[in-house]
């Protein structure tokens, strides 16, 4: 007596924003470049450390490009839910990466307070404000995307966070070109190193939480079953788990008791209807059975 209301390969909400992210990953390449040389020649942490958290946007930019490209290819018929997943793996690449620039970068301010380096502030000052003119147009490319899926949301912390760290490393240039007060590169470096850091956890909890196929947040499964269970026609619900595949994509299963009488498709769809118009669970697979039905699966 089970029904599948069949749903087509669904885009993840990702692929709708695939060009932006083009666009901000190019961009973030060509300049991590011109950073990452200029923090060498004049040898200032912020500036380094800039180019550095750069260097994972890319990485992350393009992981999630990938992630995005791959999603959207027909997977083998073993692969029940697509490649979708590759987009919360590659969220939480991301935040394991970022992790570690904090680490690094807080490690190096520690060892550079011992011994400030003199760093020219002049040029510091002219890469971070170009640095942050293309971090804003990154910012702006992925602002809608970051609303809908979480790699793309991981993608947006990474140059969010970026761009405040231009900001940092321009008020540190002008510190050092007004006072020669050399301790203010090591200050902006950690201040952005532990600046990073809260973000990261909250993205990489976020996708760990789809990972467990835990429910999504804000959504109470027994809240869900109550409210089922006051639909006519339903005697009792059992097994009822809902989970994120990806961003965009919630999913529940169920078994749903009929009551005596109840009409099978009536009930079906108004069970469907609820998980998509109250919860946005829009792929439901739900079991009706009769009330002298005897389930013999193991629930879980």
């Amino acid at each position: 007596m089970g029904h599948d209301h069949g749903h087509a390969s669904a885009a993840t909400a990702g692929a709708k924003h695939r060009k932006p992210l083009i666009i901000a990953f190019g961009l973030t390449a060509a300049y991590m470049l011109v950073e990452l040389v200029t923090g060498l020649v004049t040898g200032s942490l912020a500036l380094l450390s800039d180019a550095a958290h750069m260097g994972t946007d890319v990485l992350g930019l393009g992981m999630a490009l990938a992630a995005i490209t791959l999603a959207q290819r027909e997977a083998p018929a073993q692969r029940t839910y697509g490649t979708y997943r590759l987009e919360v793996l590659a969220a939480l690449a991301n935040g394991l990466l970022l992790f570690g620039v904090a680490g690094y970068v807080l490690y190096e301010a520690w060892q550079r307070f011992a011994s400030p380096p003199d760093v020219p502030g002049l040029p510091m000052m002219a890469v971070a404000a170009v640095g942050l003119i293309v971090n804003l147009i990154s910012f702006r490319l992925l602002a809608a995307g970051s609303k809908e899926s979480l790699n793309l949301k991981g993608a947006y912390l990474e140059v969010f966070a970026d761009m405040l760290g231009s900001v940092g490393v321009i008020v540190a240039a002008v510190i050092i070109f007004t006072t020669g007060w050399r301790y203010a590169d090591p200050l902006i470096g950690a201040g952005i190193g532990l600046f990073i850091l809260p973000r990261t956890w909250k993205l990489t909890a976020q996708a760990v939480r789809i990972l467990m196929e835990v429910a999504p947040p804000g959504l109470d499964v027994d809240q869900v079953r109550a409210r089922i269970l006051t639909l006519p026609g339903v005697a009792d619900v059992h097994d009822l788990h809902i989970w994120t595949v990806t961003s965009g994509i919630e999913t529940a299963t169920g078994h749903v008791v009929l009551a005596d009488d109840a009409e099978l498709h009536s009930v079906l769809d108004r069970v469907t209807a609820l998980l998509a118009e109250e919860y946005h669970v829009t792929h439901a697979t739900i079991q009706c059975e009769p009330g002298n039905h005897e389930e013999h699966a193991n629930p879980i």
